[in-house]
């Protein structure tokens, strides 16, 4: 293993993508969204979505077309984002496809089957969630969802992603 001082796949400065580095800076609670069930279950971590007021509420997710989390999402209809906090950052890492996951992501926590999917059991703050449209939209796939149900709890050590980076949580 070799620890870098520096990430070692970060492009030279010229190279950077400037629509990726503005949207690094706006900063986010990471979620997590899963959906499908036992035999079929995926999840992903997103930290490009959004909630809307209204009746019902909605979330708004730009997702990777070709993460499985979006094939199953829209076989299913349905799905269960939760948020992160600051202690579940190597869950996120592993959802995320960028830190190993023995077994699958799944394995790394305990999770509560419902008709939407799994749900992080320690989660405080989470959404069942139905998908009510899809678009295309850039390189990703924006999905609208409607907000079937909603628990909003306690976040004292929210996770922020923020930069490309997790952010403690302030003091």
């Amino acid at each position: 293993m070799t620890i870098h001082t520096s990430h070692p796949f970060l492009e030279p400065e010229g190279d950077r993508d400037p629509v990726r580095r503005l949207r690094g800076r706006l900063g986010t609670t990471v979620s997590l969204w899963t959906a499908g069930t036992d035999d079929q279950r995926s999840g992903l971590t997103v930290s490009s979505w959004m909630v809307a007021g209204g009746e019902p509420g909605r979330a708004l997710a730009l997702l990777d077309p070709d993460a499985d989390l979006t094939e199953v999402l829209l076989a299913t209809g349905r799905g269960v984002v939760q948020l992160l906090a600051w202690p579940d950052r190597d869950l996120a890492e592993a959802f995320a496809g960028t830190a190993p996951a023995p077994g699958g992501p799944f394995r790394m926590a305990e999770w509560v089957g419902t008709d939407h999917g799994p749900r992080l059991a320690h989660a405080t703050t989470w959404a069942l969630v139905s998908v009510e449209s899809e678009a295309a939209v850039g390189w990703s796939t924006l999905l609208t969802c409607t907000l079937d149900e909603v628990v909003v709890g306690e976040d004292h050590d929210p996770l922020v992603h923020r930069r490309g980076r997790f952010s403690p949580p302030s003091a």
